[in-house]
Parts: C-alpha cells; structure tokens; sequence
C-alpha cells in the first residue's frame, strides 16, 4: 500500500510551490492568487530513498456551503488517508485563528505531522517562525519553499516519519487501539507494567470483575502483552496485562526475551503506565528501572503498592512509601502513589481516579501568554547566571506539544543555561501549572534569524 503525505494549510502559504519543490517538477499551478488549488494533486515522489505519494490540497479555509465546502470536503480526505501530514503556515503573517483551527483539525486525525512555517527568509520572518511553535504541532522548520532554503529538514523529517512507520508495521510493534466510539473517541490504554508476581494480573482480574488472567504464586506466567477492554465510569479503556520485567541478566529463555520485547512495546504505546510494586519489597532497582524507562518514553505513570491488605503499621509505612518515591523519582515529582489490594479489589476506584487524573496531566495544554507571565516572575526571582561577564537572557517560551507536555524556551545562549537552572523552570512549571507525575519536555533554542549565515 502506498505512503502518502498531504501538503496542507491555508491559502496561499506556498503548498504548491512546496509540492513542485519535492516533486522535482512543476506539477501544480503556482500564484500569487489565493485559492488557486482546487483538487488535490498526487505525485509519485522518492524522498530519500523512501518512494511515497504526495498531495497538494485546496487551501483549508471556514464554511460550510458551495465550493468552499467541497474543497474542505477535499482536503479532509486528504488529511484522513495520508499517513503524514505536512503542515504549512506562512512565517510573515504569522499564526492566524484559521491555522489554530486547522491544527485543531489535524490533531483530530491522529496523524503523524511535520509542521514547516514558509517564506522564513529575512528578519521579518522571525516572530511568526516562533508564533508556529504555539500550534502543539511539534518544532517548526523554517523554509522557503521558493528559495529551496530549508527543504532539506523537510525531506529529512519525512523520511524519519516513513522508515518509523514502516518499521513499526513490520515489527507489528503497536498494541491495536480498538475502534472508536461514536464521538471518533478512541479508548484511553493503559499499560500494568512491573517485576514477576507482584499482582499484574490478579489486578487486571479486579479491574474486569472475572477471571480472564491466569494467575498463581509462580512467577512469569503471563507472556504475552494481552488487551482487554472495559468501561470505567463513563471512559472506555484498553487495559495491557504485561509479563513481569527482571533484571538483563537473569533473561535467558528465548520466550523470556520475546515477553520482554511485547512488554516494552505495550508501554512504549500506552498513554498511562501503572507501576505495580509489592509492598513488602517496593522501589528495588529494576522497579526504578521501569520507571525511568517510562518516563524516558514520555508516558504518564501512575504507582500503585499491592498487597497493602499484608501491611500492619499502615500509616507509617505510607509516609515512609512516599518519602522514598519523591527521592528515588525526581523525575516524575508528584506522581501518584495510590496502596490497594488486588486480591480483594480495595483500593481499585482510587487506583483509577489517579489514572484518569493522569491521563487529563498528560494531555493539558497551556496558554503561551501565561507561560511567560510565569516565565518573567521566574527570571526576576531568580535571575539566570552570567557567563563570560554577560547575563544570559530567556527571552520567550511557548507550549510545543503534550502527551507529555512540552516545552520550549528561547535563551541567547542555550549551551551555557546551567541543568540546575532548567531544573529549577521545570519544578516552577509542575507548582505553577500543577503537573505532578508527568515527565516534562524542556527544550532551549537560541532566538536567531535561522538564514543569518545564508545572507552573510
């Protein structure tokens, strides 16, 4: 089956002259008039080494009636079968309220996106560069697209995304995600993940009220990555029984190693990854190991303490519980710790609540005007060093993308911001905007015209 990749935006943001950039060719009709594509347009294109289809569309525009309808109608059906979408918005006019609807739209679809802010050459292009960041797509590319500045970022992006794509579909990597609802809502998947014989299955068994796991006192019964699906309250979800993970070296079996494998997909694919820890022996090292895998993952984690039903000093062995999760995970400060008792079933709603309250973290966005009317309280508390006799200046940051929420800051000179002064925005974040237990995403850029040296 072929890969497509659809060109889309608003009018007149220089698709077509994009698409006969890639295409080699002068396939589409360029103009200055806005709304010169109507149909879409394919052409057979390598990028590469990768053969794939591309699509010009109509330019997105608003309405619902005549011509413009049908062309939208268009350019949706793009969006719908493409399995990348290359989104266009124009650097010198910057990002409009159409492109915040549009990238709405695309995020909709769930598709991969590399999101290019065009006609980037010159000073005037700077703010609106920095502006697409805004729009949750991702780092933006500066190109232009009739100068074949930048078009190299472009095809490198792209041929990621494909050989991505292709490797995950023939690994047959990703756990399915069920069918969608009739709202187009697709499951929320959550990932029960920990060592042998901590309970993963007994509490999947709690979680569906029967007894669709096998469950015993010996460790590794469970093998395979199995799904199951369940309502929980009103949300749909797709709950992952994983095969306990051990250290390396204990691995030797070849059904051992395939177990592992569908493991670490599961949670690489999951939105929430619960972590099942015994309580009687929590926070050993492979228990860390997991957790910073799936913090490395970009997945929200949820720990949960089985078998608390053993426990007798209750209270003092949860403050103690939570002393050493806020040391030993920094990583994911304010991650929930919720004790329960899968074999009974108590503690369970609870167990849930934190994942939905999780999943909800993992997802929010924040707005850019906020973020640096918190940006300026941070650097006037606490300035950022000097280094060679000059301050160093954090100009501008800005909300890129979530699930996990990312961030990105423009500082004069981002190599020589110290990690204890990123340390010190990240937790600022968390306490302001309460993101507990979710990894943070904090990326610096140095605020330059990315074409100086092409003038020069």
């Amino acid at each position: 089956m072929s890969f497509t990749v659809a060109i889309v935006g608003r009018p007149n943001v220089g698709k077509s002259t994009l698409f006969n950039r890639l295409a080699g060719k002068r396939l589409a009709l360029v103009d200055d008039q806005p709304g010169l594509t109507r149909d879409r347009r394919d052409a057979d294109v390598t990028i590469e080494g990768c053969p794939m289809t591309l699509v010009d569309t109509a330019g997105l525009e608003s309405g619902d009636e005549g011509l413009t309808a049908r062309m939208r109608m268009q350019t949706e059906a793009a969006i719908e079968q493409a399995d990348i979408v290359l989104f266009i918005v124009d650097a010198r006019v910057g990002v409009t309220p159409a492109d915040e609807i549009f990238a709405d739209l695309v995020r909709k679809h769930g598709k991969s996106v590399v999101l290019a802010a065009n006609k980037a050459e010159g000073r005037a292009a700077e703010p609106g560069f920095y502006e697409a960041y805004s729009l949750g797509l991702g780092e933006p590319l500066a190109i232009s697209a009739e100068h074949g500045l930048g078009i190299g970022d472009v095809t490198e992006a792209i041929a990621e995304l494909y050989r991505k794509a292709r490797e995950e579909a023939a690994n047959d990597a990703a756990p399915e995600e069920g069918e969608p609802d009739e709202e187009g809502v697709y499951p929320l998947r959550i990932a029960i993940a920990g060592r042998p014989n901590v309970g993963k299955s007994t509490l999947v068994n709690a979680l569906l009220g029967e007894e669709r796991m096998i469950t015993g006192p010996e460790a590794g019964i469970t093998r395979d990555a199995i799904a199951s699906e369940i309502v929980w309250g009103t949300r749909r979800l797709r709950v992952f029984d994983t095969a306990g993970l051990r250290r390396k070296a204990r691995i030797e079996a070849r059904a051992e190693i395939l177990s592992v494998g569908d493991t670490l997909r599961a949670i690489k694919f999951a939105e929430v990854v619960v972590l099942l820890l015994d309580a009687e022996q929590p926070f050993e090292k492979q228990d860390l190991q997991i957790a910073d895998l799936v913090a490395q993952e970009g997945r929200a984690l949820v720990i949960a303490v089985n078998k608390w039903d053993l426990v007798t000093e209750k209270q003092a062995r949860l403050a103690e519980l939570r002393e050493m999760c806020g040391r030993l995970l920094p990583q994911v400060k304010g991650v929930s710790l919720v004790t329960l008792s899968a074999k009974s079933g108590k503690g369970v709603d609870r167990l849930m609540d934190a994942v939905l309250a999780a999943d909800e973290v993992w997802n929010r966005r924040l707005p850019t005007a906020k973020l640096n009317d918190w940006l300026a309280s941070m650097v006037d508390a606490h300035p950022p060093p000097a280094v060679g006799g000059r301050r160093l200046k954090i100009r501008y940051m800005t909300q890129a993308n979530a699930r996990p929420p990312t961030f990105v800051a423009f500082c004069s000179q981002p190599k020589a911001l110290p990690d204890s002064y990123v340390r010190y925005l990240v937790n600022g974040l968390r306490e302001a905007f309460d993101l507990p237990g979710v990894p943070i995403r904090f990326n610096l850029r140095k605020g330059q015209n990315p074409y100086a040296k092409a003038r020069s």
